[in-house]
């Protein structure tokens, strides 16, 4: 789980601006640091099927999230992947 101190240092790393909570850059760091503890959480606890299904959800909101920026502007979306360190 993300805690309050690591959440703040990837706002400062992906905010667009001063005040940047909800950008899609911002939403998809964040999914994809509680996506990389999750994934440790369940290689742990193999029948945590509540847990696998939350990990499902938070993929797939990453993944229209991913499809929105690359739709709306190709350079952010580049750069957000090579940040968070995706491969597409």
């Amino acid at each position: 789980m993300l805690t309050t101190q690591e959440k703040k240092k990837i706002l400062k790393k992906f905010a667009v601006h001063e005040k940047d909570t909800g950008s899609p850059e911002v939403q998809i760091a964040l999914l994809s640091d509680r996506i990389k503890d999750l994934t440790g959480h369940l290689k742990e606890h193999k029948k945590d099927f509540s847990s696998r299904r939350g990990l499902l959800q938070m993929i797939n909101k990453r993944r229209r999230l991913l499809l929105y920026l690359r739709k709306k502007d190709e350079d952010r979306y580049r750069k957000i992947i090579g940040k968070v360190g995706l491969s597409k």
